[in-house]
């Protein structure tokens, strides 16, 4: 059986709570091992919500990808235009202006079948059409699919940084791809 064609289009307000199903069903997948159930509670209700994908589709500085399997969504990335608040990634990114691939997920029957590689396609061309030098983003450290997956995109690690889910502090690699 073949896979259905990817079709990635960006996301709008009426695709908030679409995303937010799809969201709180792959963070976890992506987590570090230690992370709780409770903090992986925390995070999804206070940043992956219907409301707040609401807020991310509003903000002129994200922009929000969909992928569409048979007119269902299977995965977002987001985008997030200016550079870094933490200095010392700044400071590793060293690119100006950059984007950050803040979230890319894809639920998981749908792994292995293109979809990653469309959502990242996508970002990639966004960023190099509005004319940016480079991208950059975090990831777990214990994360070594998604470090392969990046890396075969052609990033490379930059620097580190903490992220923190529920309340728990994790540390993540900083990878940066120059355009």
């Amino acid at each position: 059986m073949s896979n259905p064609p990817v079709i990635v289009d960006r996301a709008g307000l009426w695709d908030a709570e679409a995303l937010s199903d799809v969201a709180a069903a792959t963070f976890p997948l992506a987590c570090p091992p230690g992370a709780t159930p409770d903090d992986i509670e925390i995070f999804v209700t206070d940043v992956l919500s219907g409301e707040r994908f609401g807020e991310y589709l509003s903000d002129p500085a994200r922009i929000v990808l969909k992928a569409l399997a048979d007119d269902d969504i299977v995965g977002y990335a987001m985008l997030v235009a200016g550079d870094p608040a933490d200095p010392a990634v700044a400071a590793a990114v060293a690119l100006h202006p950059v984007v950050e691939i803040s979230k890319m997920y894809v639920l998981p029957g749908h792994h292995g079948t293109g979809v990653s590689t469309a959502l990242m396609l996508a970002a990639l061309e966004w960023a190099r059409t509005e004319g940016y030098p480079g991208v950059w983003l975090g990831v777990n450290q214990e994360n070594v699919r998604a470090q392969r997956f990046y890396a075969k995109h052609g990033f490379s690690g930059v620097g580190a940084r903490t992220f923190t889910v529920g309340n728990q502090v994790y540390q993540d690699y900083v990878m940066r791809l120059v355009l």
